[in-house]
């Protein structure tokens, strides 16, 4: 009887605590807090110093700040642990919709993803699929997403698959978490009036806006990259610095500047999408899913797409001509002679020729011809510069001598290619598609009997 009564009196002393909290808040006077924690004899303390631990006994405010979620439980000595140094990619923990901050928890995320013609498929499915996973180890739908493009339909990636697309009018009334962004070639095509008034709305609404592979190109001819920094895959990093002269171009393989990304594509944008759901649901579940997805490095911003010294299948470069490709791409323009090269790494021009010969099966003088044709040809197919102009900044004095250079390493001329190039990725991939010209797989079968 004496329990009973015990019981019956600690029920009435909890519902009328909560009562009183309730009031509380509805007065302003005290934070709101996500739940109510079983452990009550903690749930009515009004300071931030909860001393249970659990998250559901956190205000929201600090919820951002604990190492990981949880549900209530046992108390965990989060405090105990040193605090881990902190990237840019975390200040996304606080630039949430005024919803998710009144919200339990449990408020959903919604991403939409717009995607152009021939976007990067791959990319574009490695950004987006570590919030699946996150859903599934954490059991709970947190985040969504939607695939549009302008017109919906079936949209064809790089690689041929055919992708289906609700109409971008679908969600105009959104206001979505994030943004993403997600084309491949030409860019400059699809920044259409209706489109730069979207993103300037979602920007006003809170939304984090992202770009991926080229989808900064679209960004900034909306007006979303002045004064910021951002990078593109890096076939197009020279484009970019034309196209957008006010924006600060990184080479970074994904870049954070407020509440806009933008990253490279590639399998850099599974360590960007890794990166937001740590900012939304915290460490475990951010490391449980970089390992389902068998992301066993999350690699962090100022890592470059071109990390120097080692090739990626194990090769390693010599360190001279390493130095000498390092020389020859600061000086695209304004070009450096191959004895001045040589003067500066102080070795003999002969010996140069020989390490170029061991390493690239090229000599210095041809690649450094090459890459100045490689990045004339980004400035042909993926700008309206004048061919004068492209010569000048390729470092081709003459603009005959250009053209000549040009058709014999492309096999076509500018003023072709600008026209020509400007198809479908699979065509315009190296070497420059051709009706005629055949894989040596191709050759080999034609070949059998």
């Amino acid at each position: 009887m004496n329990s009973l009564l015990h019981f019956a009196k600690s029920a009435f002393c909890a519902l009328l605590s909560l009562g009183h909290r309730a009031a509380a808040v509805k007065m302003g006077s005290l934070p709101s807090l996500v739940a109510v924690c079983p452990n009550d004899r903690f749930a009515d303390k009004a300071d931030s110093q909860m001393k249970c631990g659990n998250f559901c006994c956190r205000p929201v405010a600090d919820i951002w700040h604990l190492p990981s979620m949880q549900r209530c439980g046992p108390p965990r000595r989060h405090s105990l642990r040193p605090q881990h140094k902190r990237s840019s990619f975390d200040k996304f923990r606080r630039v949430l919709t005024k919803s998710d901050m009144s919200s339990p928890i449990i408020t959903q995320h919604e991403i939409i993803a717009l995607v152009t013609p021939h976007f990067n498929a791959s990319a574009t499915t490695s950004f987006i699929d570590p919030f699946r996973v996150a859903n599934y180890l954490s059991g709970r739908n947190k985040f969504s997403w939607t695939l549009v493009s302008e017109n919906g339909g079936g949209i064809e990636a790089s690689n041929g698959m055919l992708i289906e697309t609700a109409p971008v009018k679908d969600v105009n009334a959104s206001n979505p978490w994030l943004v993403l962004v997600s084309s491949s070639w030409t860019p400059e095509r699809y920044t259409s009036h209706e489109l730069r008034n979207l993103f300037q709305k979602w920007w006003r609404s809170g939304a984090i806006i992202g770009g991926l592979d080229t989808g900064a190109i679209i960004l900034a001819n909306a007006g979303m990259l002045k004064g910021k920094t951002a990078t593109v895959h890096y076939e197009h990093i020279d484009a970019f610095i034309e196209i957008a002269p006010d924006t600060d171009v990184s080479e970074n393989m994904f870049v954070q500047d407020d509440r806009i990304f933008t990253c490279c594509g590639g399998t850099a944008s599974t360590d960007a999408g890794l990166r937001l759901v740590h900012a939304v649901a915290g460490e475990s579940i951010a490391n449980a899913t970089a390992r389902y997805l068998f992301h066993h490095e999350v690699r962090g911003e100022g890592r470059s797409q071109n990390p120097k010294v080692v090739e990626p299948m194990g090769y390693v470069t010599s360190g001279v001509v390493r130095a000498a490709i390092d020389l020859m791409e600061a000086h695209l323009e304004t070009t450096l002679s191959i004895p001045e090269i040589a003067e500066r790494l102080g070795v003999s021009q002969r010996q140069l020729s020989r390490l170029f010969d061991q390493y690239v099966y090229k000599s210095p003088v041809a690649y450094y011809r090459d890459i100045r044709l490689d990045r004339a040809r980004g400035l042909v197919t993926q700008t309206e510069l004048k061919f004068s102009e492209i010569a000048a900044a390729s470092g081709f004095n003459s603009q005959v001598h250009f053209s000549r250079a040009y058709n014999q390493r492309f096999g076509l001329t500018p003023s072709a290619d600008r026209i020509e190039g400007r198809v479908p990725f699979e065509f315009r991939a190296w070497p420059m598609y051709k009706p005629d010209l055949k894989s040596d797989a191709d050759a080999s079968r034609s070949a059998s009997p």
